[in-house]
């Protein structure tokens, strides 16, 4: 595990939906300052929906989740690995590229 610790460690849900090209949704654990600091900024996941879809946008509230920030529930998370799906905050469009 990396410098979080385990108070600010929070399981969050993503779904976004991008209309008839599909939806792309996952659940992680992440560090509830650093989710506070990607709301805004720009995701791209690139072509995960198919040639030419070119998935991006702003990361929205309403996109993200809180499911527990119960430390013991995301000491369980971490520990048996259960994140799967899409985690947007992989995929940050960071400002200096």
């Amino acid at each position: 595990m990396d410098s979080r610790t385990m108070s600010d460690l929070a399981i969050y849900k993503f779904h976004a939906d991008f209309g008839r090209m599909g939806s792309l949704s996952g659940i992680f654990s992440a560090s509830k300052q650093r989710v506070a600091d990607v709301m805004g900024k720009v995701i791209y996941f690139g072509e995960v929906l198919g040639r030419h879809s070119e998935i991006y946008g702003p990361l929205e509230a309403g996109d993200i989740t809180l499911v527990t920030d119960d430390p013991e529930a995301v000491a369980m998370f971490d520990k048996y690995e259960l994140a799967t799906g899409w985690n947007p905050l992989s995929y940050v469009q960071e400002e200096n590229q």
